[in-house]
């Protein structure tokens, strides 16, 4: 007995064709009982739909060449894969974006805060020597009353 997946396919693609010949036959037998206006709009329906899928159905599989300049081209193997893959990982790109910006950001304070520290202790009386005097350092840390 065969039990590959093939082996399977074609016994279910006989049965599913089997299915749909009744099926339409069994459609079609109902559809002579059915009245005019009624058959008339099912026919306008069965037109409609058809005419939103054949667009889909004729959608080119293989490569496109779409040229960009006259001395380039792109080519797109699947219309819309590039752009829903692009799309997909726009959301990490712009968090990982975000984050070097936010660490950007924090290092510039830091140094900003750091400069004005230290113009505040290069344009102050005090020479560097008291600064680095541990008693003074203690006097700085006390609160004032």
């Amino acid at each position: 007995m065969n039990h590959t997946s093939e082996g399977h396919r074609a016994p279910l693609a006989t049965v599913e064709a089997r299915f749909g010949a009744r099926l339409a036959a069994s459609l079609n037998e109902r559809a002579a009982t059915v009245p005019h206006d009624i058959s008339e709009r099912l026919r306008f329906s069965r037109e409609q739909a058809l005419s939103r899928v054949r667009p889909a159905a004729t959608t080119v599989t293989s490569p496109v060449i779409a040229g960009f300049s006259s001395r380039a081209a792109a080519v797109l193997g699947n219309p819309g894969g590039l752009w829903l893959q692009l799309a997909a990982w726009m959301p990490l790109a712009v968090l990982v974006a975000g984050l070097v910006l936010i660490q950007e950001w924090t290092t510039r304070e830091q140094v900003l805060a750091a400069a004005e520290i230290d113009a505040v202790l290069l344009a102050d009386d005090l020479p560097p020597t008291a600064w680095a005097d541990p008693g003074f350092r203690e006097y700085l840390k006390a609160p004032t009353p």
